[in-house]
């Protein structure tokens, strides 16, 4: 019986493939990158039966396990959503190429010419929980921003990420690009990702994790490469006193309703004082028959009796469930003080007819992502026409937002000069 490949070992190999395959895709052009992307997208549709058999048995562990239904939700695939990472992958082939772009430009006095100008970051780990459409989410993106990434998933999710890769490796094989380019960890032993996070620095440009708070924490504690992501998503629409009762409805519902498990659902709800008794009723009888559970403070259950007290842990707990905090707030300070005390500055709306009150809203809430009149859930960059996205960044250097193809890149300095020499 052949020994397995200790950890360390099987990680620098990893490392190194993915470092020389980094190199050569940095000089690729970009009709062979997208290429790959349309190649990988043909195989995930053709494959389509593989990848979904792939799901039922992952699904079938996950609840064996006990998995939350919010998890259930993410790791479950369907034809709909292998279709939808298919799309995604030509979505992001028909983004403009991110790399070489100009993004500045001057002579100097002794005339040197300098530009600066797009290029990859290098090579990418991405460490992820539960949702295999990151798998092609990741590698389209790094493949189309010139990165090569290492992809660790989570050990719920293994089957349908292995079945998604393969269908991957198909679009590079066939535009000729080492298969290092996209690798993925094979094996669930923890030890993995420690070894990744903590040993690589050689190997390894960025790191982006993108699951729950747990997850991110221990990332961005045990890291010894740059980390780019966010702890968690405590998203929050605030009905201004001016918001339309019909918009007010149809925002709250799908913030919160559409889909709870994602990281832009909305998790607190503020409300004015002024109009509370006007909107409150309506909008929480349809998250109620909604199935969703209202938490609220004193103000919000005297004007729906339904909801259950809610407590100071509930204003900074990221439910990813159908649950809501509710909370009435004097005014509009009141709101933003709310936001920026609980807040974990991921993404927020107000809904306001008032343009003064929401233009005060959407500059000064320092958040990633801020939003008059919308869903949170619009807090994807498929969304924002970025084709896919890697998730939600929310510290402010580097990428901040959804991170696109064009977020993973970084620049370098061209100068030209004819022969000048420093004094």
């Amino acid at each position: 019986m052949q020994r397995p490949v200790p950890i360390p070992a099987m990680m620098d190999a990893m490392g190194r493939a993915a470092r020389a395959a980094a190199l050569s895709l940095a000089t690729c052009n970009e009709a062979a990158r997208n290429d790959a992307l349309r190649s990988a997208a043909g195989a995930l549709r053709q494959r389509q039966d593989d990848v979904l058999q792939a799901n039922a048995r992952d699904l079938q562990q996950a609840q064996e396990q006990g998995l939350s239904g919010a998890l259930l939700d993410r790791l479950r695939l369907d034809a709909g959503r292998v279709d939808a990472m298919a799309e995604g992958l030509l979505a992001i082939a028909a983004l403009p190429d991110p790399l070489g772009r100009l993004l500045a430009e001057w002579t100097r006095p002794n005339g040197l010419r300098i530009h600066r100008v797009a290029v990859p970051l290098g090579v990418i780990g991405i460490i992820y929980e539960s949702r295999p459409n990151v798998t092609a989410d990741a590698a389209g993106l790094c493949l189309k921003s010139g990165n090569a990434v290492i992809l660790r998933g989570g050990s719920e999710s293994l089957h349908s990420n292995l079945a998604i890769h393969r269908c991957l490796l198909r679009g590079l094989e066939s535009s000729g690009i080492s298969p290092a380019a996209v690798q993925v960890v094979t094996t669930t032993d923890r030890e993995a990702v420690a070894y990744l996070l903590s040993s690589m620095g050689s190997f390894v440009d960025v790191v982006i994790p993108r699951g729950g708070k747990g997850l991110v924490q221990r990332v961005q504690q045990e890291a010894r490469v740059p980390v780019i992501g966010h702890l968690e998503g405590i998203c929050h629409v605030y009905l201004h006193e001016s918001a339309d009762p019909r918009i007010a409805l149809a925002v709250v519902l799908n913030a919160k309703m559409r889909r709870t498990g994602v990281c832009g659902a909305a998790e607190t709800l503020l409300v004015d004082r002024n109009a509370a008794a006007r909107l409150l009723p309506e909008v929480l009888g349809a998250l109620r028959d909604a199935g969703c559970e209202i938490r609220g403070d004193t103000d919000v259950r005297e004007i729906f009796p339904a909801a259950v007290a809610a407590t100071d842990e509930d204003w900074s707990t990221e439910y990813l469930d159908a649950i809501i905090s509710v909370r009435v707030v004097d005014n509009i300070e009141m709101a933003m003080r709310h936001i920026r005390h609980y807040g974990s500055a991921h993404t927020e709306s107000i809904v306001a007819k008032d343009t003064a009150a929401a233009e005060r809203f959407l500059n000064e809430v320092d958040s990633a992502i801020v939003l008059h009149n919308a869903s949170t859930q619009f807090a994807d960059g498929g969304e924002f026409g970025m084709g896919a996205e890697i998730g939600i960044a929310t510290g402010r250097l580097h990428a901040r937002g959804p991170v696109g193809a064009e977020q993973l890149t970084s620049y370098k300095y061209i100068v030209r000069g004819s022969g000048q020499v420093r004094p």
